[in-house]
């Protein structure tokens, strides 16, 4: 009897050894959240199976850290734990710049500020008191010669509470690191060039951006009138806000480009609207433009109106209501022509970015197209917004009546507009024989239809403008000194979708549900929470433990 149980317990044993030594080798999971928080992208798993060479990654967040940054750094680990299990040529490790004596603290933060890692101030209550200290919540890439930055932590937006920011953080951590693998895996920067030559927003006006995107991209700046042909080299063509009208020798240019499979970025103003000339002459009527794009377009599926949208939900900018001695007495009110525009679809390019702040944008129709085109609406306005046709007369006096909600009553109104599919040439059985002369230079045939390619239509520019005297940041709002985040957003995601071949974007869209404690309530109970936490599994022990012997005595007395 007594071998029979010790061979039992031998075999319990073996059988909990092997699970273990099968584990080794073995993983499954099973994601049973409801917001798939564990799941990972099949795109990210295909871009980390590609490499056959060691990426190192340190994770620069220590130990020594509030409760929501431990969860960042724990996410963090955990994914890229999976990463490495799938790929073991994926290697991390934690680096805590804060770790050492602190001279050593000191060389090691003077060390990555010289590198352009800028740390986060942090202050947190730890329960006792109030405590200040520097962290860097970032992860380091090398692949080789090659190394790369993410900022682990997004930025925090005026009256954002910190758990939220931090929730968006740990949704958005995937997204972070596919996009860090995607682009270390590049042989070579992939290009973008922006037109110039018919008026676009000049360079210092669009530094803000160009300089987000060098992080990542070579950005070119071209003349159309320069070249023969748009070289197909760049994957991207950014028009940004022509005041000048196109030929037809460049028109016919951009649309090749785009029947070759490039990607467009259009930029597009219809009305020239300026404040200053309505501050100079109390009113103003904004002239027409005509870039000479329209045509284009329409062929391509969409139509950029010659109207102005107005919007209940808007920005402000600031008039002189009195004066308080000799200095203007200043008050802001709401301008209905800078519309506050939020995303209204589940696209990754605008799924959970913070509202886009446009100036006189105008309205976007869709054009049914012969060839099978997908048109997507990425911005569109409130359901308190209407449309001001020209001519029309701009002026302040508007502001000085509370606004009738009833004539505001065009809803959801597309601002800007993603089209997805094979586009029909602008030129089909329209090409002039200079035209083909310019294909027979350059040896390759006109194409009628494109491949499957993609292309973003805004019916407006200036919002991817910065200050140039002030040196803002994209996002900017001069008249009511505000930072908003998702022009910046919108504009990035916008070129990541559009040069995004892997379809890593798809995981930006993560959502996780943020479930907030009480904090009153767990500072105010803590003490009797731990000892219901420390006590309650003992005594539950305890009983079991009674109860197990009580049964026990019973069989066999």
């Amino acid at each position: 009897m007594k071998l029979k149980k010790w061979y039992e317990l031998l075999l319990v044993v073996v059988i909990v050894i092997l699970i273990n030594i099968l584990a080794q080798y073995f993983n499954f999971s099973y994601d049973l959240t409801s917001d798939k928080r564990f799941t990972i992208a099949d795109s990210t798993l295909e871009l980390v199976d590609k490499y056959e060479d060691p990426v190192y990654i340190q994770v620069l967040l220590g130990e020594d850290l509030p409760a929501g940054f431990k969860r960042l750094r724990s996410s963090t680990l955990d994914l890229l734990k999976e990463l490495h299990d799938r790929n073991p040529n994926i290697i991390y490790e934690l680096y805590d710049p804060n770790d050492g004596s602190p001279e050593e603290t000191k060389k090691k933060q003077k060390q990555l500020i010289d590198e352009g890692i800028l740390p986060t101030k942090l202050q947190y209550f730890d329960g006792k008191e109030y405590s200040q200290k520097l962290i860097f919540p970032y992860a380091i890439l090398s692949y080789g010669t090659r190394k790369l930055v993410i900022n682990l932590l997004e930025e925090q937006q005026l009256n954002q509470d910190e758990e939220i920011v931090l929730n968006n953080s740990v949704s958005l951590l995937e997204y972070k690191f596919a996009n860090g693998f995607q682009k270390l895996s590049f042989e070579r920067r992939l290009k973008i060039a922006f037109t110039e030559g018919n008026g676009e927003i000049d360079r210092p006006h669009l530094m803000g951006l160009e300089r987000e995107l060098s992080r990542y991209y070579s950005i070119s700046r071209i003349n159309l009138d320069t070249f023969v042909s748009i070289d197909s080299s760049f994957e991207l063509l950014v028009i940004a806000g022509p005041r000048t009208k196109f030929d037809q020798k460049n028109l016919f240019k951009i649309d090749q480009y785009l029947m070759y499979g490039g990607k467009i970025l259009w930029l597009i103003d219809k009305l020239n609207p300026d404040l200053d000339s309505i501050n100079r002459n109390k009113f103003f009527i904004p002239p027409d433009i005509d870039s000479g794009v329209d045509e284009l377009l329409f062929k391509y599926g969409a139509r950029i109106e010659p109207n102005i949208v107005m919007d209940l939900e808007s920005s402000s900018i600031p008039q002189v209501v009195g004066m308080q001695g000799d200095q203007p007495q200043l008050q802001m009110f709401k301008w209905f022509y800078h519309p506050l525009v939020s995303s209204k679809g589940e696209n990754p390019i605008v799924k959970n970015i913070d509202r886009v702040n446009m100036y006189f944008p105008a309205s976007i129709d869709t054009i049914l197209t012969e060839s099978i085109v997908k048109k997507t609406p990425l911005l569109q306005s409130s359901k308190y917004s209407k449309l001001q046709y020209n001519p029309m007369r701009l002026s302040f006096e508007i502001l000085k009546f509370q606004p009738d909600p009833s004539k505001f009553n065009k809803s959801n109104v597309t601002l800007a507009l993603l089209l997805e599919g094979n586009f029909e040439s602008a030129y089909k059985n329209r090409v002039s024989a200079e035209m083909k002369s310019t294909l027979e230079q350059l040896g390759v045939p006109f194409r009628e239809v494109s491949p499957d390619t993609k292309q973003i239509v805004v019916g407006e520019s200036d919002f991817a403008k910065s200050m140039v005297s002030e040196q803002r940041e994209l996002g900017y709002n001069m008249w009511d000194k505000q930072y908003y985040k998702g022009n910046k957003d919108f504009l990035l995601n916008a070129v990541e979708y559009l040069l995004d071949e892997d379809g890593i974007l798809a995981s930006r869209s993560k959502e996780l549900k943020l479930r907030l404690l009480d904090t009153v309530r767990t500072t105010k109970e803590k003490t009797k929470w731990q000892l219901i936490n420390i006590v309650v599994p003992i005594v539950i022990l305890l009983v079991f433990g009674l109860i197990f012997n009580y049964l026990r005595r019973r069989k066999y007395a």
